[in-house]
């Protein structure tokens, strides 16, 4: 009988969610790991340390979005953000230089992957109580058709019947401006009547999510001159070479580079960059 209840016992331990341990609220970002977790909020211990000054020919989505995180600091009216764009255009390194920039004055990050999404009344009664100001981090979400975690997004953002809280703020980043694919046929069911335009029902569907993001940022290819200026400029923070000497056979390079990558962007400024130096600075 003791043995069959300890082994019943052992069951229902193995059943139940380990109990939450306490959360050093010294770092200045943390990622959620689930409800389930023992740790649900995980510190990232070595964040990035990439600022606002190292993010060139974004200007004015940068205004925007910085100035909407001091208002949220500041407890005044903030928005939600959606930033969106092709990839490598700065969408995601700029909300992390706004927290490396703004850490000291309270900013906290807590990235969360869309798997959780599900989970997001969780994560938003755990810092509720919270004296620092948060932002909950989204970074490259799109979703598929009917993929769970998108109703429980749209609802977090508005439509629950309970709000976010006044410290938590989301920012999200997509290579889709509505998050959700499109198709040709949603635009086909689109019907005319008179002079009025009634969208079908899927493209409002796919709408909706976007709509709810307060501030909507786009984020664009950069030109060939902007390139190469995030390229000089990278040459020159990470390494100590004379770029006045080389720039002829850099700038090419650089082109090159770019073009076997098909695509201008910071991402690849910075790891063209990297690889010069490295290469520059390797013993024969």
């Amino acid at each position: 009988m003791l043995a069959t209840v300890q082994r019943l016992a052992d069951a229902l331990e193995r059943l139940t969610p380990p109990a939450p341990s306490s959360v050093d609220w010294t770092y200045k970002a943390y990622r959620w790991r689930g409800r389930d977790s023992k740790s649900p909020l995980m510190p990232v211990r070595r964040p990035h340390d990439i600022g606002l000054c190292d993010l060139l020919c974004i200007d004015r989505q940068k205004t925007a979005l910085e100035r909407n995180t001091r208002q949220f600091l500041k407890g005044l009216p903030a928005n939600n953000a959606l930033l969106w764009g092709p990839k490598g255009t700065g969408k995601s390194s700029l909300v992390k230089a706004l927290l490396h920039d703004y850490a000291e004055s309270g900013l906290r990050l807590v990235e969360v992957e869309k798997n959780h999404l599900t989970e997001l009344p969780d994560i938003i009664e755990y810092i509720h109580d919270r004296p620092e100001r948060f932002i909950l981090f989204f970074d490259d979400l799109s979703f598929e058709s009917e993929e769970p975690g998108y109703k429980d997004l749209k609802s977090a953002l508005d439509g629950s019947t309970s709000v976010l809280s006044a410290n938590l703020v989301i920012y999200a980043t997509s290579n889709r401006r509505h998050l959700l694919p499109e198709y040709m046929a949603d635009n086909r069911e689109t019907r005319y009547t008179e002079t009025e335009i009634h969208f079908s029902d899927s493209v409002e569907e796919k709408t909706s999510l976007s709509e709810r993001f307060g501030l909507w940022l786009a984020f664009h290819p950069f030109s060939q001159d902007d390139y190469l200026a995030m390229v000089e400029y990278w040459l020159a923070k990470l390494g100590t070479l004379d770029l006045k000497c080389h720039w002829n056979d850099i700038r090419t390079e650089a082109l090159r580079w770019a073009l076997a990558r098909g695509s201008r962007s910071g991402r690849v400024a910075w790891q063209f960059a990297r690889e010069w130096n490295g290469r520059a600075a390797l013993p024969p």
